[in-house]
């Protein structure tokens, strides 16, 4: 591929060299700071070869490229008049990226950063549920016995306390005191407060009036509650001797938060909370169709746009309060119908390779994963697209109409999450099963219908062998024509492992770099995952790019964002071009000082070069230790 060409076309495709105010790159794609953002041209931009996606991300315009992004970057400024890059800016540089990071922005990245990390758990928790309305309703399991009560508590419990699992996510989040967070929200939940506000009379705390409330299974008050916490925590600490500071700063901010919760910001929190739920209980009540195929037929795009982190406090909300949401079975047909409309995909497609594309990733959509077949197969062929909206809005329609409930959370909606929609009424599962059907088969109908053009979905253009490769720079240097060969791949980490969803950046959750795992560090120094050569290390040292001896291209990319500290408790140990053998130290990073900064440091580990590969098979660990076996890439 011509990397000049592309990097024209990028040029022009942000709004031309006059709407850049700053442009950087991480490992994998070029960071644009855009004037203004709307004179890009995303469509465009996400079916140009070469492109591996675009979003926008904290006010940043971010183009995805891979491996050969630092030879783009230099191809596109060099096609510039002038430099507008982060490291030549003015001290404004960071002024203007916050200035450009508006209010909504901002509310949806806290939102995604603070639910994603808890998922698993509330996850978790309601397929339990799930299962025992199951074992119930078939008699498999008496309500009255020891072991339904046991089995609900773990189904409740992680619903329950919700408050505290979301105070420590928020505090992660916004950079305060985690445990501080926690002990607020136990404060507020302890037995002792909750019965003396259980009967509905308000109480007192030193003359004020304390509300009546109730805070398990809230959302709101306690995020209202830490978000003033972290003020308060940082202003106490600002003004305490460091010899104190262990002493005095978490004193003062439990003293002065716990009472405020309970006399203010949780009364007004519970407020809110009931209000969304009542007024989303309302909404479908009284205008069920209308709300359903509206947002049957738009959660696609509320996902491709992060704004359906936006529905998950009031699906929380709905949940703990309702005991049902109406939300989570119009995702779950919209994913249905991203599934049917890749079937019809591969139906009406004349090539093998699109067809076997189209099916495999239609399967996984239904299984509750879009993103495959929304990405690879919908949006690429861009009708089929359109009809999974259409789809998604006709079973919204058919589950207004009946009225179908989710009664736990599932973490996929998809026919795994089946177990949601068990009640005491049996219908609500039936309907769903077939507002579900419905999704697949219109979708698939509609896509058939419509058609599409093939030769607008190309497979992307392999770079001729005649290209010159930038030495240590680009993985260049490994031929596309070279068998691969399967690889094992060692942890370079010690800490916890993650699937790659729960990682905060739609370009490694998503899968759209690559597959692999992610590692939540315990310790803060990377390894060698392979015996091979570093190909690229960033020049901020976040991220660093290697070449297996077999061919296994791979990165491991140290946090998310983190290329905002320029280099800061990042320690390389390694150059570009080194021989490197399982076990050699790359890097080591202050994993204290980064969380502090208000970075997470999940780490991704993945295979770029997936194409050569059939597919990745875990090692089975959720904990690891360096040089144990993460996964292998099967060829």
């Amino acid at each position: 591929m011509d990397k000049q060409q592309l990097s024209k076309d990028i040029l022009k495709l942000v709004g031309g060299e006059e709407n850049i105010d700053q442009v950087t790159h991480c490992m994998t794609r070029l960071r644009f700071n855009l004037n203004d953002n709307q004179k890009a041209d995303k469509a465009t931009l996400k079916n140009t070869p070469g492109v591996m996606g675009v979003m926008e991300n904290g006010g940043q315009f971010q183009v995805i490229i891979g491996n050969d992004v630092p030879i783009v970057y230099n191809a596109l400024v060099g096609n510039m008049s002038k430099s507008p890059t982060a490291d030549n800016a003015s001290s404004g540089a960071s002024t203007g990226e916050k200035k450009k990071r508006n209010p909504i922005s901002a509310l949806f990245d806290f939102i995604s950063g603070m639910f994603t990390p808890i998922l698993p758990a509330i996850t978790g928790a309601g397929m339990i549920k799930g299962i025992v309305a199951i074992l119930v309703a078939v008699g498999w399991l008496s309500d009255t016995s020891s072991t339904y009560i046991i089995l609900s508590a773990i189904g409740d419990g992680a619903f329950y306390f919700l408050p505290i699992i979301l105070a420590i996510s928020a505090a992660r989040k916004l950079g305060s005191n985690m445990y501080i967070a926690a002990a607020l929200a136990a404060g507020i939940m302890h037995p002792t407060i909750t019965a003396l506000l259980a009967d509905g009379h308000n109480s007192s705390f030193m003359g004020i009036t304390v509300i009546a409330a109730t805070y398990s299974s809230t959302v709101i008050p306690i995020v209202l509650a830490v978000w003033i916490a972290s003020y308060v925590e940082k202003a106490v600490d600002r003004v305490v001797h460091a010899s104190l500071k262990l002493l005095i700063v978490p004193t003062v901010t439990l003293l002065i938060m716990v009472p405020l919760t309970l006399m203010t910001v949780g009364p007004l929190g519970t407020v809110l909370g009931n209000g969304l739920s009542g007024g989303i209980s309302w909404l479908f009540d009284n205008m069920s169709i209308f709300a359903s195929i509206l947002i049957g037929g738009t959660m696609s795009l509320l996902i491709i746009t992060g704004m359906h982190y936006a529905l998950l406090p009031i699906v929380v909300g709905s949940m703990t309060t309702l005991g049902y949401d109406f939300i989570i079975p119009l995702m779950f047909a919209a994913n249905l119908a991203q599934g049917g409309a890749a079937f019809g995909v591969g139906l009406r497609s004349r090539s093998s390779k699109t067809k076997s594309l189209a099916y495999s990733t239609g399967l996984t959509a239904i299984m509750g994963i879009t993103e495959p077949a929304m990405y690879g197969i919908n949006m690429k062929f861009k009708k089929p697209f359109i009809a999974a909206l259409i789809g998604g809005a006709i079973a919204g329609a058919f589950m207004g109409i009946f009225n179908v409930k989710s009664y736990v959370i599932t973490g996929l909606a998809g026919l795994p999450s089946i177990a949601a929609f068990v009640s005491p009424a049996i219908s609500t599962l039936i309907y769903a099963l077939v507002g579900g059907l419905i999704a697949i088969v219109a979708a698939a109908i509609i896509t058939y219908i419509l058609g599409f053009q093939e030769e607008t979905a190309s497979e992307p253009v392999v770079a001729p062998a005649a290209e010159p490769a930038t030495a240590a720079t680009t993985s260049a240097a490994v031929t596309e024509e070279a068998k691969a060969q399967d690889e094992q791949v060692f942890s370079p980490i010690t800490g916890e492992v993650k699937p790659l969803s729960e990682v905060p950046d739609p370009a490694f959750s998503e899968e759209i770099m690559g597959k692999g795992f992610a590692i939540q560090p315990s310790e803060g120094r990377v390894v060698s995952p392979i015996n091979g050569t570093v190909f690229s290390l960033s020049k901020s040292g976040h991220a660093i790019g290697l070449v297996s001896d077999t061919g296994a291209e791979m990165l491991i990319h140290i946090g998310i964002d983190t290329v905002k500290l320029k280099g800061q408790f990042f320690s390389p140990k390694v150059q570009a071009g080194a021989k490197v053998s399982v076990g050699d130290v790359l890097m080591e990073f202050d994993r204290e000082q980064i969380e502090k900064a208000g970075y997470t440091t999940i780490t991704p580990v993945i295979i770029t070069n997936m194409h050569q590969y059939e597919s990745i098979e875990s090692a089975g660990r959720t904990t690891i230790k360096e040089k144990d076996l993460l996964f292998t890439a099967k060829a």
